[in-house]
Formats: structure tokens, sequence, C-alpha cells
């Protein structure tokens, strides 16, 4: 079976349907990570205190700067935030990689953007998870790999888009 290009023959009922999965999706995507920036910063420092507190460094800042006080999130919490993530994030790549399986680009380059992110969640949500343990350098691995994780929707869900929208419908 041909899948490659196959996007380009849906109706339109079906590009309309599957360009609004697409974007609402997006818009989820997308307040996630404006949470993420509410909650913590982009920097290696900010992602570990956003895990593991900031108590100690509160001790040591002057008194005119103002910083808002975080405890280490508790093991149950961690599982949680853990457990959740990878769930949901798993099935957002699956649903996205197979509108993406049918777009009309090169194998290889949709073979990474549907294997890349699911690695990138493992070593997001994992690295996490191990930097809370007191690995403190998977912050750097949980930095990077949610940038690659956020390029790799972006780039995917603006190929889906733009093919829905130049492909021609069939009545």
């Amino acid at each position: 079976m041909n899948y490659n290009g196959l996007l380009h023959t849906f109706p339109r009922e079906i590009k309309l349907f599957i360009g609004a999965f697409i974007v609402v999706l997006s818009i989820g995507f997308y307040t996630g990570l404006l949470f993420v920036n509410e909650t913590s910063t982009t920097s290696p420092s900010g992602i570990a205190e956003n895990y593991l507190g900031n108590e100690e460094e509160l001790e040591e800042t002057s008194e005119t700067e103002i910083r808002v006080l975080k405890f280490k999130k508790g093991k149950r919490e961690m599982l949680t935030i853990v457990h959740t993530h990878i769930l949901s994030m798993s099935f957002i790549f699956f649903l996205l990689g197979g509108v993406l399986w049918l777009t009309k680009l090169p194998r290889k380059l949709k073979l990474f953007l549907t294997i890349e992110p699911f690695l990138s969640v493992l070593l997001t949500f994992g690295g996490i998870y191990l930097m809370w343990m007191g690995f403190l350098w998977m912050k750097y691995v949980v930095m990077i790999s949610g940038m690659v994780m956020t390029a790799t929707f972006t780039f995917s869900s603006l190929c889906i888009l733009y093919q829905l929208v130049k492909g021609k419908p069939v009545n």
C-alpha cells in the first residue's frame, strides 16, 4: 500500500477534521510550554530548581531580591508527573506521527520525525526523574531533549497543515 502523499487525496471534510485536530493539539502543546515557562525557567538551573527546590539558595539571596520559595517535590508527585506526561505525550506523538506518515515527505525524514519524539519524551521525563534522584547533570539532557521534542512537534505540525491546505480536495 502506498500511503506517501495520501493526505492530498482525502475529501475536504476529512482534511478539515484533521486540520482542526492538529490546530487544537498544537494549542494544547504550546499551552503546556507556557505553563513550563511560568513554573520554571528554560535554563538548566531553573529546571533543577523547579523539581529540587531552592530553599538553600534563598538563604543566600540579598534582602532586596524577591524570589519565589520552591520546595523539593515528593516522590508521589514526581511519579505522577512522569507517569502522566510519558503516557499523554506518547499518545500525542503517536497520533501526530500517524497523520505525518500520510504526507508527501522523504521516508527517512518521516521516520526521524515520528521516532525521535518518543526518545525525547523518555529523555525529558526520565531525565527529570533522574535529576530529582540526584543526577544533576540530567538537567542539560532535559533541556536539550525538550527543545528537540518541541522542534519536531512544530515541524511535523507545520508539514501536515501545509499539505492539508496545498492539496486539492476530492469531492
